[in-house]
């Protein structure tokens, strides 16, 4: 599978995600070709605020491999990880992370962050690939309350 179709996977969980009335965010991981795990924002059904799309699947993954160590690993999602879930990231050692939409920067509660930034800023940068903008629109558009 190429980053569109494991983007498109992601794209359902975030349908999934809006159509149970919570933010249209889905994540999923991969090694080697294969879906390890998926999630999608649960925050306003569960009341959770750590409940993000990359950290429901960095959960579910850890579940099913036995270990937080996902080294080597994918984590495909529709928008930006904010902040925190990009820390779950680097805790999880997640290799590469391949995004589809983002804010604009300047457009963030968080004063011009990006995940390039915050991994420059943590000594990451090196660590972690960041691919952006697969199937930017269609990601946008799900996200949109």
């Amino acid at each position: 599978m190429d980053h569109e179709q494991f983007m498109r996977v992601a794209l359902e969980e975030a349908h999934r995600a809006a159509d149970e009335g919570n933010v249209g965010v889905g994540s999923v991981v991969v090694r080697d070709g294969d879906v390890v795990a998926c999630g999608r924002n649960l925050v306003p059904v569960t009341h959770d605020p750590t409940a993000h799309a990359e950290t429901v699947a960095l959960r579910n993954a850890s579940e099913v491999l036995g270990t937080d160590d996902m080294n080597g690993y994918s984590l495909y999602t529709t928008f930006e990880p904010c902040p925190m879930c990009c820390g779950a990231l680097m805790n999880a050692n997640i290799g590469s992370v391949i995004l589809g939409g983002r804010p604009d920067p300047d457009q963030t509660r968080w004063d011009g962050y990006t995940m390039e930034c915050l991994l420059e800023m943590c000594g990451w940068s090196d660590r972690m690939e960041v691919v952006t903008g697969i199937l930017f629109e269609e990601c946008m558009d799900i996200r949109q309350p």
